[in-house]
């Protein structure tokens, strides 16, 4: 994440999480020390996984000081290891103490989901499908978590509802056909805007081709539904698989041929790669 994101988009985020954490005041951190000290902490691994966050991490405790300095002896996207100290963090020890649960928070949160995502996408190797997020994201923390979806080796779907036309069932409904839907869409939308449909049988697939949708996702089908599908389409559409797909299924969906596979649990089920802040002590 480059410093002109870190300005424009996530600086915000990050000291709407720290106003949540400090509402007037870090009382026990006052209690404890009462006047402005340098000291400095290790930033120490609890388990084996993919490193995401850092200068995130990092911007937690500069926007409580700038004058804090982080010191990292990894890179976002690198394997660590348990017991393993990833860097240092010096400045005053109250910044360290008020900033480190939110620091924490941010990047075990998407540590997980970048483990979670190498993992997945370390199955498809080889192949030509790519492993796609979805926006099933924690509220205000998209900017983050599909940032840590990338360094884990997936890619991302649409950041958002502006960002791509996507019928589902409902704006299916609510269009009255698949058909309907994808000129309804063709005639709103600018012509640079690719349009994908959520299909759920051979019917909508059919139909779906028919309209000239762009994408063709083909939602909660059996494999063997999906293989008559994307032998049906033959590259006339761009093709993904979705619905329930996690770590332990995504194997299965290899040999099916389609362009992408879309997975929800890359950030709503991945667990958090245990963190901490240890060793705190005063510098001289």
């Amino acid at each position: 994440m480059n410093e002109i994101t870190m300005k424009v988009k996530a600086d915000k985020l990050i000291m709407q999480a720290l106003e949540e954490d400090i509402t007037s005041e870090d009382i026990t951190t006052n209690a404890v020390m009462r006047e402005r000290k340098a000291g400095e902490v290790a930033l120490m691994c609890k388990q084996d996984g993919v490193i995401a966050g850092l200068k995130v991490f990092e911007r937690v405790f500069t926007l409580l000081d700038p004058h804090t300095i982080a010191e990292f002896y990894v890179e976002d996207g690198e394997f660590v290891s348990r017991s393993q100290i990833l860097g240092i963090v010096k400045g005053d020890i109250r910044v360290l103490l008020s900033g480190e649960r939110t620091a924490l928070n941010y990047l075990q949160r998407m540590s997980g989901i970048a483990t979670y995502t190498r993992k997945m996408a370390d199955l498809l190797k080889g192949t030509k499908t790519k492993l796609l997020d979805t926006r099933k994201t924690t509220p205000n923390m998209r900017i983050f978590e599909k940032y840590a979806v990338r360094v884990g080796g997936g890619y991302n779907h649409r950041y958002n509802l502006s960002d791509g036309i996507l019928l589902k069932d409902n704006h299916i409904g609510a269009a009255g056909s698949v058909k309907k839907a994808v000129e309804m869409a063709r005639e709103y939308a600018p012509f640079v805007r690719k349009i994908e449909v959520e299909t759920e049988n051979m019917d909508m697939v059919k139909e779906a081709v028919e309209a000239g949708a762009d994408i063709i996702m083909l939602d909660n089908m059996t494999i063997e539904e999906m293989k008559e599908a994307v032998q049906y389409i033959d590259g006339r559409a761009k093709t993904e698989c979705s619905g329930n797909v996690t770590r332990e299924n995504v194997e299965q969906l290899v040999n099916i041929g389609v362009d992408y596979i879309s997975s929800g649990a890359l950030t709503h089920s991945a667990p958090i790669l245990d963190l901490s802040l240890k060793n705190l002590h005063a510098l001289v």
